[in-house]
Order: C-alpha cells, then structure tokens, then sequence
C-alpha cells in the first residue's frame, strides 16, 4: 500500500513538473536487457517468452535512467499482467533521425478503441471482464506518457482486442537545454 500511495504523490509532483531529470548518456540497449531479463522472471513461469530485437547503431541518448527503466519495467509488466495464457513479448529498439524508436509488442487481451482513448488518463483502468486478479490505480501508464514528454519524445499505441497491443516510444539522442 506505501508503494502505492509513493506512486500518487510521485504523479502529482510529475502533474507540478516539481522534478527535475537527472540527464545522463544512458545506453538503452542495456536498460532493455536488464528490463528484459527481470520481466522474463513473471513471464518464464507461465510459459511465455520475451525477445529483444536491438537494431540500434547509436544506442546512446541523454536520458534520465531510472526514468527510462521505470518507462521500460512498466510497459513489460502491463504486457504480462494483461496477456491470459503464455505471454509473448518482442521488444525491438531502433535508431531513427533524431533518437531511439523503441516498439514492445504482446499478445495481451487488447484494448478496444474507447479504451485507447483513455489509457493514459491517471487512474483509468482497461476493463478486463471477469479477471478481477490485475492490481494497480491506473497510474503507469500516466507515468509513462508524463516521462516520455518529460525527455522531449512520444508515445503511441495500436491495439486490437483479442490479438494485443504495440506500444511505441521515441526518445530524442539530446535534450535541448
């Protein structure tokens, strides 16, 4: 429940813009290994696989990495939290003109187009039916079209219910100061 609770007053403090970036060369090939790797931990047990496609000739953007991590963890967590059955995950990061294009793709149950509308409202939740077993207020994804704008990139979603989402994030080589 603390952790919860740090979560809302971490939103509102990200509502304020009362934070500032710790900018660093973040290398976000390693921060999706390490995602990765830490994601398989739910997704193994469950029969499901994760796959990292790293395509990127210049992995290096300033960035805010525990920031980007949190970006990246959240993303896979809702991909194994909302899949029924064996999760499959490919994560695929590529360079674009100016930055990082990073595409997480699933098998999750999808989202209608109502519900696009809103998943990146604070506190909105995907209606899921019958499953009542998926925790959480309905803040990562806030969280992470607030950091995403926070660090000068984008963030876009395609779904289709019953066959999954992709969720895409650009994130800029620079930030202007």
């Amino acid at each position: 429940m603390l952790n919860q609770v740090e979560k809302v007053l971490q939103m509102a403090r990200i509502d304020k813009r009362d934070f500032e970036l710790r900018l660093t060369d973040v290398h976000i090939n390693e921060v999706i290994n390490q995602a990765a790797e830490n994601a398989r931990l739910k997704v193994t047990p469950r029969e499901g696989v994760i796959n990292t496609h790293l395509k990127t000739d210049n992995p290096y953007i300033q960035a805010d990495v525990t920031h980007i991590s949190n970006i990246i963890n959240n993303l896979l967590d809702n991909a194994e939290k909302y899949t029924e059955g064996k999760p499959e995950i490919d994560i695929t990061a590529k360079n674009s003109n100016q930055g990082v294009e990073i595409e997480i793709k699933d098998n999750v149950i999808g989202m209608t187009k109502e519900s696009l509308k809103h998943i990146f409202d604070k506190f909105y939740r995907v209606h899921t039916g019958n499953r009542h077993d998926i925790k959480g207020f309905g803040l990562g994804l806030s969280y992470v079209k607030a950091l995403v704008l926070a660090h000068k990139g984008s963030v876009n979603v395609d779904s289709e219910l019953g066959k999954g989402s992709t969720f895409t994030l650009f994130l800029p080589f620079k930030q202007e100061q």
